[in-house]
């Protein structure tokens, strides 16, 4: 605090001599700051170095917060000079941490800057405002740095608010002074609303400043179809060590984009193992750059992943269609998930042969319908590996909907697939009571444990494991050694499965199209065993 009081008792002196000239006060305090030259701007000294006499014959006659405030009475009548260089002062301290212990000091700085505030200085309030940080400065004076066109304030004073058309109008004024940091932030504030058009300009403006912006302008190039400049921008990015930039070139060199017809008849099938071996033929698709980036990422992980080795699931490297093939929809017929119309995969599917299919999109939410799996972008591998278990049928451990609540918590009610890792109480004892005995025979030790499945009706459920697998928390990345049997054991019973023959034939036969639908169903059979 001795910093202020020296402050506030300099302003005492010199308050009598208010009136003095506006042009002898700047000189009087550039004197004094001169001889503590750490504490003037240099640009400030070599432009005065002959407008003030600083020679021994005129020594400053007090230290630097006199000078202050000195220049404080030359600003306070409208000296825009004075308030500038008041301004550099203090933010040459900031800069140093207020550190040196000549320098001026954070509360000589602060008492001098919320003065400056009152003459409306927006420099003024942006430097408070950084001073002060977040917590301790007001929203009036970060506002009032961005009325003065301060684009640094107008970007922070734009993401401080929860309002979206304010967020949106002081990002407009930041981006529209050049300031890439807020051409970044409103393109992505547009990509954010999927306004790709708006987004495109700013980020053609920062693409070669910013990595992350040339990544982006680059997925916007490919995906209208320019992609020898969208491969200059990956190449941009890759080279200032963006990490997506460079799995995208990766990708882009090892996958094709097709159209159906291209998938039908030039894509190379995928050479099966045995049936022994590949019991669940899984192929995956993808619609976009973005798509097959993640298909590529999670049918490596699968590869390496030495867990599920043993089981007979053979995974395809993913085709890429192009974005008319599949239409797809995060509120599939209105049921709050992902999904697509997937009949124009069955053209591939009889040239390739797969039993199930993965369809990554840009959005939604993960599910199983029958032999076809929906994953989005943003889903982890570990979602990947709790969706292919219910290709297995494998019943989710926690609570469920009341509909699917109500097909596998009752005995009736889960029929020729009962759920490998989930049996419910019936009046004597457990049901199935295969299941049960399945397990004790697996591993004796196994102990029956409570499972959330069906607490929506207020049943208990049971899962063979005490701690919380996969099948609960997909992230917790818990698959005991039993689950891993009860799962290969699912792969051999394949009349306990939903192959993607089983969509086909739905497909086709609500649309009338009885041949196509005739066809599947031939092969669903075979591949259950059924007649």
């Amino acid at each position: 605090m001795r910093g202020l009081f020296l402050a506030v008792f300099a302003l005492l002196v010199v308050a009598g001599d208010s009136g003095r000239y506006i042009p002898q006060l700047i000189a009087n305090a550039v004197s004094v700051l001169s001889s503590q030259s750490h504490l003037l701007p240099a640009d400030f000294q070599k432009e005065n170095s002959e407008a003030v006499d600083v020679s021994p014959l005129n020594p400053p006659r007090t230290k630097a917060n006199e000078a202050l405030a000195l220049l404080w009475l030359a600003a306070k009548q409208g000296s825009d000079e004075a308030q500038s260089q008041m301004v550099m002062v203090f933010e040459r301290a900031f800069n140093t941490a207020f550190s040196s212990a000549k320098s001026i000091n954070e509360d000589t700085a602060t008492y001098f800057l919320e003065k400056l505030v009152n003459l409306e200085n927006a420099d003024a309030a942006w430097l408070l405002y950084q001073i002060l940080g977040e917590e301790g400065a007001s929203q009036r004076f970060m506002r009032l740095a961005a009325l003065g066109e301060v684009a640094e304030a107008q970007l922070a004073f734009a993401m401080s608010t929860d309002s979206p058309e304010k967020r949106e109008k002081w990002l407009v004024r930041a981006a529209s002074q050049n300031y890439v940091p807020a051409q970044a932030a409103l393109a992505d504030w547009y990509l954010l609303h999927g306004q790709q058009q708006l987004a495109k300009p700013l980020l053609a403006a920062t693409a070669t400043l910013d990595m992350q912006s040339a990544f982006k302008y680059a997925r916007l190039l490919w995906d209208e179809g320019e992609y020898s400049q969208a491969k200059q921008h990956f190449t941009f990015a890759a080279k200032q060590g963006h990490r997506q930039a460079s799995k995208a070139l990766e990708t882009i060199n090892l996958y094709t984009p097709y159209t159906l017809s291209q998938a039908s008849k030039h894509s190379v099938p995928f050479s099966w193992e045995s049936d022994t071996q590949c019991l669940q033929r899984v192929q995956p698709f993808a619609t976009s750059l973005a798509t097959i980036m993640r298909a590529h990422n999670l049918y490596n992980e699968y590869i390496n992943d030495e867990r599920l080795q043993n089981l007979s699931i053979c995974i395809a490297p993913p085709i890429w269609l192009k974005p008319d093939v599949l239409s797809c929809d995060s509120n599939y017929k209105n049921a709050g998930i992902l999904g697509c119309n997937i009949t124009p995969l069955a053209s591939i599917a009889k040239k390739h042969k797969f039993s199930h299919a993965i369809v990554v999109a840009e959005q939604g939410k993960a599910n199983v319908q029958n032999g076809v799996m929906y994953l989005d972008i943003s889903d982890a591998y570990s979602v990947f590996v709790h969706e292919l278990a219910h290709f297995a049928g494998f019943a989710d451990e926690y609570p469920i909907g009341k509909g699917m609540a109500n097909k596998l918590c009752n005995e009736n009610g889960m029929g020729d697939f009962s759920p490998p890792n989930l049996i419910v109480d019936t009046d004597y004892w457990y049901a199935p009571y295969k299941t049960v005995e399945n397990w004790l025979n697996i591993d004796p030790s196994t102990i029956i444990a409570r499972s959330k499945t069906c607490t929506v009706l207020g049943a208990n459920s049971y899962k063979p494991s005490r701690r919380i697998t996969f099948m609960e928390h997909h992230d917790s990345g818990v698959i005991p050694p039993l689950y891993l049997v009860l799962w290969q054991q699912q792969l051999e019973k394949q009349n306990a499965q939903r192959p993607i023959s089983m969509n086909f034939f739905q497909a086709f036969h609500n649309s009338g199209n009885q041949k196509e639908a005739a066809h599947w169903l031939a092969e669903y059979e075979a591949f259950t065993g059924g007649k």
